[in-house]
C-alpha cells in the first residue's frame, strides 16, 4: 500500500501480475455475458419498437371509430406515439451501440466523455441565455436522461420511486384533487345522490364561485394535506437516495453547472441549481412518477392500466414537486394554491441541497481509475456489436459530415475514410452472392440481411508497428514486462544490481519454464484477449537478453525523461506497485461486473417475456377487432377466453361489392384511370371481396368482362396512410383512388358504418 515501495517489496507480489487460466475463464464469461446483455437490450428495443407500431394500429381502428364489442376489461390503453425524429433515434442506437451501452467501466468513461463534450459544445454554440438549456431540449441532455433511465437495462429510477409509488397507488382511501370546480361538482353530486333531489346549486361555476362554499374550502383544505403528505414522501424518498442516482447522471448535472457558471459567471447559485433541477428532477424522475407504468417502475398485466384517480395522484405530486424543484410559487390560473406557497418554498430548500450534493461528485478519472489501465492487467481488446446496416449508415454520416465534425484535413480521421473509400453496400460487406442474383425478392432480403448483428473487435490502426519503439507508452510497458520477468526469478536490492548481476544457469531453467508455460495458455487464448503484437515480441527471449533489452530500453526511457538512473529507476518499480494493485482491483470490479451483468440480464429477460405476453395480447386484440368489424348484424360480444380465442356469434360473410369505374368515379373514390377516358369507365368493373383473413380484401378489375389484374387490399395499411396523410394511392399502378373515401366505402358496405 506504501506510494514508494521498495523493490525488495513489489519483488514478493510480481507473481500477481501473471493472467491465471483463472483470469481467462472469468474474462471469457464476461465477455459472454455483455455480448448476451447487449443482444437483448437491442432485441428488446425492436420488441419495443413493435409494440408501439401496434400501438398505433389499435389507436387507428379506434380512431376509425369502429365499433367494439370486447368486453371493457380486455381494453389495452392505447397510445399514440408519432414517430420520432429518425436521425434523434439513429444517433441514440448508434453511439450506444458504438459504447456498448456502457456496459462495463473503459465504455462507460468514454461514454460520459463524449456527453460532456456534446453538452460544453451545446452550450458554448447555441445557448445565448441560461434558461436556453431548459427551453431548447438539447439532443444531448434527451440521451443521457434517456441512457440513464434505463437505456442499457439497469432501472435505478425503480429503486428510488417503485416503494412511494405503489404506496401512493395502493391506497385506497387517497383522494388528491386541488381543483375547486371539481371538488365542487363532486359534491353537488353526492348531495343529489343523497338526496334523490336536483340540487338547487347551479352546475357550472368559476373556481371563485366553487371556493365561496365553506364545504368547497373544508375540502380542499384536506385535500391539500393529504397532498403535502403524499409529496413529503416522494421527496423525502427522492433526498435521502442520493447514492442511487447514477454516477453518470450526476456527473453531467456537474458538467452542467459548471459548463453555465463558465458561461454566464454572474449567474446565481440559485440559478444554475434550478438548471440542474430541471435535468435531475423534472427530466429524470418526473416523468416516471407521473406515468409509473410507462417506465417500467411499476410491473402491469398486459391491458392493465392505472385508474383515472391514482393518475390524478401522482399528477398532483409531480406538479408539486415540479414547482418545488424549480422554487415556482403558485398564481394565476393555479391561485387557489396559493396557501401552498410556504410549502413549495420549504420543499425548495431541502431540493437546493440535494441538487448541490449531487453534483459533488469525482471526475471520470477518478471515478474509473482510468490513469491507471495498462495493457500489464488488461486482457481483452474491446468489442462492440452493431448491425451491418448501423455500420453502412455510420459510414455515411461521417462522409456527409465530414468538414463539419473535422474540419482539419491532416486528422486521422481523414485518413481513415480515405482508406475506407466510398460507403459499401450489405452486399459488399456480407460478402458476394450472400442475395442471389435472380432472386425476386432481392430487396426484400437485403433489407432484412442489413439487420444482421456483428461483433466488432477494435484495434487502432495507428499502433506503432512491430519493433517500432518510438510510442513511448508501449515502450514503457515493454519495459515494465520484461522487468517484472526479470526480478520475478533474480533477487537484488535495486534494478541496477540484478541487471549487472549474471544469472545463474538454475535461473535460467526456472524463468524458462515460467516462459513455457506462458506459451501453452497463450495457445488457448482467443485472438481478441491477446495482448498486441509489439508488447509480447520480447517475452520468450533468455533472461539474460532480456535484461540486455531492458538497459537499452532503460536509456531510451531516461533521455525521453520517464526514468532515472540516480534513484535506480524507482519511478518505473513504482508504476509496477501500482500495476500490482490495479491488478487486484481489476479482479475485483470483474466479478462485481459478472453479478451486475447476471442481474442484467435477469431483468432483461424478465422484461422480454412481458413485451412478448403483450404482443401476443395485442396481436389477439387486433384480431378481435378487426373481426368485429364482421359482425354487424351479431348482438352478442366477443370475449377472449384464457387462450386468447374468441368465443361468441356464428361467422358471418358479407358478400362481394361489385361496382363500374363510372359508379365509383361518381362517388370520388376513383379519381382517374391512366389510358382511359372517363366515357370509357362504364367498361371497367371492380370487384371487392372480403378475403378468409379479417380485414384483407381482393380486388379484381375487369375491362369489357375480361379479368385483367387483382390485388390485396388491407385495411390496416389504408388505415396507415390515413394516418400518414396520404390522400391519394395507387391501384393496380394505373387507378389513382381517393383514400378517405375508400375507408367510408368499405366501412359503409362491409361494416355498417
Amino acid at each position: 500500500g506504501a506510494l514508494d515501495p521498495p523493490l525488495s517489496v513489489v519483488r514478493k507480489f510480481v507473481h500477481l501480475l501473471e493472467q491465471s487460466p483463472l483470469d481467462l475463464q472469468e474474462e471469457q464469461e464476461v465477455t459472454r455475458l455483455r455480448e448476451e446483455v447487449v443482444t437483448k437490450i437491442r432485441s428488446n428495443q425492436q420488441m419495443e419498437k413493435d409494440l408501439n407500431l401496434m400501438d398505433i394500429k389499435i389507436g387507428l381502428l379506434v380512431k376509425n371509430r369502429i365499433t367494439l364489442q370486447t368486453n371493457p376489461s380486455y381494453l389495452a390503453k392505447l397510445i399514440f406515439q408519432m414517430p420520432q425524429n429518425k436521425s434523434t433515434k439513429f444517433m441514440d442506437t448508434v453511439i450506444f451501440t458504438l459504447y456498448n451501452y456502457a456496459s462495463n467501466q473503459r465504455e462507460e468513461y468514454l461514454l460520459l466523455k463524449l456527453f460532456k463534450t456534446a453538452l460544453e459544445e451545446e452550450i458554448n454554440s447555441k445557448v445565448d441565455q441560461i434558461q436556453d438549456i431548459v427551453t431548447g431540449n438539447p439532443t444531448v441532455i434527451k440521451m443521457v436522461v434517456s441512457f440513464n433511465r434505463g437505456a442499457r437495462g439497469h432501472n435505478t429510477l425503480r429503486q428510488l420511486l417503485a416503494p412511494v409509488v405503489k404506496e401512493i397507488i395502493e391506497d385506497k382511501s387517497l383522494g388528491i384533487n386541488t381543483n375547486p370546480v371539481d371538488v365542487y361538482k363532486a359534491w353537488v353530486n353526492q348531495l343529489e345522490t343523497a338526496t334523490g333531489e336536483a340540487s338547487k346549486l347551479p352546475y357550472e361555476v368559476t373556481p371563485e364561485q366553487a371556493m365561496s362554499h365553506e364545504e368547497v374550502r373544508s375540502r380542499l383544505q384536506a385535500s391539500s394535506l393529504t397532498l403535502r403528505s403524499a409529496t413529503d414522501k416522494v421527496l423525502n424518498s427522492i433526498v435521502s437516495s442520493l447514492d442511487n442516482i447514477p454516477y453518470g447522471m450526476r456527473y453531467i448535472a456537474k458538467v452542467l453547472k459548471n459548463s453555465l457558471h463558465e458561461k454566464f459567471p454572474e449567474a446565481s447559485e440559485d440559478e444554475l441549481l434550478k438548471i440542474v433541477g430541471n435535468l435531475l428532477y423534472y427530466r429524470y424522475m418526473n416523468p416516471a412518477i407521473v406515468a409509473p407504468d410507462g417506465f417500467d417502475i411499476i410491473d402491469m398485466s398486459a391491458g392493465g392500466q392505472l385508474h383515472q384517480d391514482q393518475r390524478r395522484n401522482l399528477g398532483s405530486v409531480a406538479k408539486m414537486l415540479q414547482h418545488a424543484a424549480a422554487n415556482k410559487l403558485f398564481e394565476g390560473e393555479n391561485a387557489h394554491m396559493t396557501p401552498m406557497n410556504i410549502y413549495i418554498s420549504q420543499t425548495y430548500e431541502k431540493f437546493r441541497l440535494f441538487f448541490q450534493s449531487a453534483c459533488d461528485v469525482p471526475e471520470p478519472e477518478e471515478k474509473f481509475n482510468v490513469d491507471e489501465y495498462s495493457d500489464m492487467v488488461t486482457l481483452s481488446k474491446p468489442i462492440i456489436y452493431i448491425s451491418i446496416e448501423e455500420i453502412i449508415n455510420t459510414h455515411s454520416l461521417l462522409l456527409e459530415h465530414l468538414e463539419a465534425i473535422s474540419p482539419d484535413c491532416n486528422d486521422l480521421l481523414h485518413e481513415l475514410l480515405q482508406d475506407l473509400g466510398d460507403v459499401p453496400d450489405v452486399e459488399t460487406l456480407l460478402g458476394e452472392g450472400a442475395v442471389d442474383s435472380n432472386d425476386p425478392n432481392r430487396e426484400s432480403t437485403l433489407s432484412q440481411l442489413a439487420k444482421t448483428e456483428v461483433s466488432l473487435t477494435l484495434t487502432s490502426k495507428f499502433e506503432l508497428l512491430e519493433g517500432d519503439d518510438k510510442d513511448l507508452k508501449t515502450l514503457m510497458t515493454k519495459t515494465k514486462k520484461l522487468v517484472v520477468d526479470v526480478i520475478r526469478i533474480q533477487p537484488g536490492e535495486t534494478l541496477p544490481e540484478i541487471l549487472e548481476t549474471p544469472a545463474t544457469s538454475l535461473q535460467e531453467s526456472e524463468h524458462k519454464k515460467i516462459v513455457e508455460r506462458r506459451a501453452v495458455q497463450d495457445a488457448q487464448t482467443p485472438e481478441e484477449m491477446k495482448s498486441s503484437l509489439c508488447v509480447l515480441e520480447d517475452s520468450q527471449l533468455p533472461l539474460e537478453q532480456k535484461k540486455r533489452r531492458i538497459q537499452r530500453n532503460l536509456r531510451n526511457l531516461e533521455q525521453a525523461g520517464l526514468v532515472s538512473a540516480t534513484n535506480n529507476y524507482q519511478d518505473l518499480i513504482k508504476d509496477i506497485a501500482k500495476d500490482i494493485r490495479y491488478q487486484r482491483r481489476h479482479r475485483q470490479r470483474r466479478k462485481a461486473e459478472f453479478m451486475k451483468l447476471q442481474q442484467t440480464l435477469t431483468a432483461l429477460n424478465s422484461k422480454a417475456s412481458f413485451f412478448q405476453e403483450q404482443m401476443n395480447y395485442y396481436d389477439t386484440y387486433i384480431k378481435t377487432c378487426l373481426d368485429n368489424l364482421n359482425r354487424k348484424n351479431s348482438r352478442r360480444s366477443i370475449k377472449l377466453d384464457g387462450k386468447g380465442e374468441e368465443k361468441g356469434s356464428k361467422k358471418w360473410k358479407p358478400q362481394s361489392l361489385k361496382y363500374t369505374a363510372a359508379r365509383l368515379y361518381e362517388k370520388g373514390v376513383v379519381l382517374e384511370i391512366e389510358g382511359l377516358q372517363t366515357n370509357q369507365f362504364k367498361n371497367v368493373m371492380f370487384d371487392i371481396s372480403p378475403t378468409e383473413e379479417v380485414g384483407d380484401f381482393e380486388v379484381k378489375a375487369k375491362f369489357m368482362g375480361v379479368e385483367m389484374e387483382k390485388v390485396q387490399l388491407h385495411f390496416q395499411d389504408l388505415l396507415q396512410l390515413q394516418y400518414e396523410g396520404v390522400a391519394v394511392m395507387k391501384m393496380f399502378d394505373k387507378a389513382k383512388v381517393n383514400v378517405n373515401l375508400l375507408i367510408f366505402l368499405l366501412n359503409k358496405k362491409f361494416y355498417g358504418k
